[in-house]
């Protein structure tokens, strides 16, 4: 291993090859299908609804050091050597709000793949209680497993119609991810993080967004609500700040005013229409300069 990436996991915190990745196996081995249960019943006259007319997508299987890990894959049909985007989840899993975003990806050319990261622990999807997904599954789920299941993921779509530039997208708890990738992984391109927290992890042990903002090389598109309660407005600004005096230039952390977290959610109550259509607007051309 280089010494760049030896230095970014050492960063991130007992974070060593092989990663240290817990021999349990999945719990959870293939995805669901529709809305976790946790965010029923759905908004459905707000949802926006992307068919697989022209793609190749549909559950896939991806190797990993202790078994066989489910995901959603996304990719135009027949093409190949396609820009990859990882997709992570938000707390509720892989779930139909998730795969419609990688079809959507993938309608711009993409090869999207997202993986369930909480497989190992159990299936979040059949959760009524947010609070007890939280307690039961999310706080067990370390961010040396997430790394090393999106390092799987990454590899499996370099050999399955991938191959060419690498970046992530996610969501809340996956927001938060998206930036801790970019600290692990030297070789990103790109990456988008939509309501993630900057300083909080989820796993007990585990560092921040902060604590590794100094490994973080790619350019970070951070879309954030100002009004969104559980996110101060100074700690993204804050984040922000700390990426461009590590010579982080590119990236660029928007907030928009008055503004709820998981404002692209366009499945429930929390969906605000003009704001998600900007964010969204704003991650194609930022995937369209960096990853083509």
């Amino acid at each position: 291993m280089d010494s760049t990436l030896r230095d970014a996991t050492e960063e991130l915190g007992s974070l060593q090859p092989p990663f240290n990745v817990t021999r349990r196996g999945f719990v959870q081995t293939s995805l669901g299908a529709g809305f976790a249960a946790a965010v029923l019943p759905v908004a459905a006259q707000t949802m926006i609804t992307t068919d697989t007319q022209g793609l190749t997508a549909g559950e896939v299987q991806i190797p990993t050091k202790d078994g066989q890990m489910p995901a959603y894959r996304a990719m135009p049909a027949g093409k190949t050597g396609l820009a990859t985007v990882l997709v992570v989840q938000e707390v509720f899993g892989v779930h139909e709000h998730i795969k419609g975003v990688a079809r959507r990806l993938a309608k711009q050319g993409y090869l999207a793949v997202a993986p369930e990261l909480y497989a190992r622990q159990g299936d979040p999807t059949k959760y009524t209680d947010t609070g007890a997904l939280m307690k039961e599954i999310v706080s067990k789920v370390s961010d040396a497993q997430v790394m090393a299941d999106l390092d799987a993921a990454a590899a499996w779509a370099a050999k399955n119609g991938g191959g060419g530039k690498l970046g992530i997208t996610g969501f809340c708890w996956g927001g938060r991810i998206v930036h801790m990738y970019a600290a692990h992984n030297l070789d990103l391109a790109a990456g988008v993080a939509w309501y993630g927290p900057t300083a909080r992890s989820y796993h007990a042990g585990d560092k921040t967004a902060l604590d590794v903002v100094t490994r973080i090389k790619a350019p970070i598109l951070g879309l954030y609500g100002g009004a969104d309660g559980g996110i101060p407005n100074d700690t993204v600004e804050k984040f922000g700040a700390a990426l461009k005096a590590a010579g982080n230039t590119r990236s660029e952390m928007v907030i928009f005013p008055n503004t709820p977290h998981a404002f692209h959610a366009d499945y429930r109550p929390s969906y605000r229409k003009e704001a998600a259509a900007d964010g969204w607007k704003r991650l194609t051309a930022w995937f369209k300069q960096y990853l083509s």
